[in-house]
């Protein structure tokens, strides 16, 4: 059985203030718009009128990157009372996290990083997603990392990591394409082989963005996920297949850094447009 996620199955983009104006000048072809969680904490104010806006007219997907879901510690409740109150005020379509820690003792290290699968994490991942839920009263997504690192003491492949988080608490995953090919790239796994063993049936919503490849301190390559430039073809090509195994869904261009013109941003996410299309038009005729 498929998550129903509440988004439509087409494509969206990641809100930059600086693009509101041609936002609200006429009505866009794209189905959703995404923001960031801790962006719009505050009372009120600008953010808080363009987040009023996009809500009125697109469906709302709210994306956090600070709850710290992957750590060996608490979950802040603070910071779940601050989501709660955000997602009961906007009533977004979707909710999503990442696979990840970015906090310990206190202390918050804005980098979503990474963490052992082994049977210890999977049952605090499991406990802090179920907490996190019943504190925001709604389901809610886990993305997939984008990883540089590996852990010997990993014991449990990260596609059957997710799958028993969500077979245990009930959530969806959010599966970022773009992390996929990184951590493919920088470990030396087949990406194809990686979307071919995951729970398709669990995505709620697909991440498209850009990145970029580097050496690290040894030479060795390594690929960095930027977020500060456009989709390359072999992402979407990996998009392709995971719309021809699943159909369409939910599909979010990030371009979170270096944030083109408003066109440029669209274009990116028409792109993708054109190829949920095309996955649909397919599976019809199949269908027929």
């Amino acid at each position: 059985m498929r998550f129903p996620s509440m988004l439509p199955a087409s494509a969206g983009v990641g809100f930059k203030p600086q693009h509101f104006a041609a936002i609200a000048a006429a009505r866009q072809p794209l189905g959703f718009f995404e923001v960031h969680a801790e962006n719009y904490m505050g009372a009120g104010g600008t953010p808080h009128a363009q987040l009023g806006f996009l809500r009125e007219h697109y469906a709302l997907s709210i994306h956090g990157v600070a709850l710290s879901i992957g750590s060996s510690e608490p979950l802040d409740r603070d910071h779940l009372a601050r989501l709660r109150q955000l997602c009961d005020r906007y009533q977004p379509e979707s909710f999503s996290e990442h696979l990840a820690w970015s906090s310990h003792g206190g202390i918050f290290f804005n980098d979503l990083l990474p963490l052992p699968y082994t049977q210890a994490s999977l049952a605090s991942i499991i406990a802090h997603v179920d907490e996190a839920q019943n504190a925001l009263g709604r389901r809610m997504l886990l993305e997939n990392p984008a990883t540089y690192v590996r852990f010997a003491q990993s014991e449990i492949a990260e596609t059957a990591f997710l799958r028993e988080i969500a077979r245990a608490t009930g959530c969806g995953l959010l599966l970022d394409v773009n992390n996929v090919f990184v951590s493919a790239r920088n470990h030396g796994f087949d990406a194809s082989a990686y979307i071919a063993d995951f729970p398709l049936d669990l995505v709620g919503e697909i991440h498209l963005a850009g990145h970029f490849e580097t050496v690290d301190d040894a030479g060795a390559p390594l690929c960095i996920d930027a977020h500060g430039s456009p989709v390359i073809d072999d992402v979407l090509a990996l998009f392709d297949d995971v719309v021809a195994r699943a159909g369409p869904l939910p599909t979010l261009i990030e371009w979170d850094n270096d944030a083109p013109d408003w066109p440029a941003l669209r274009g990116q996410a028409l792109v993708a447009q054109g190829r949920l299309d095309r996955a649909g038009a397919l599976r019809a005729r199949s269908a027929a």
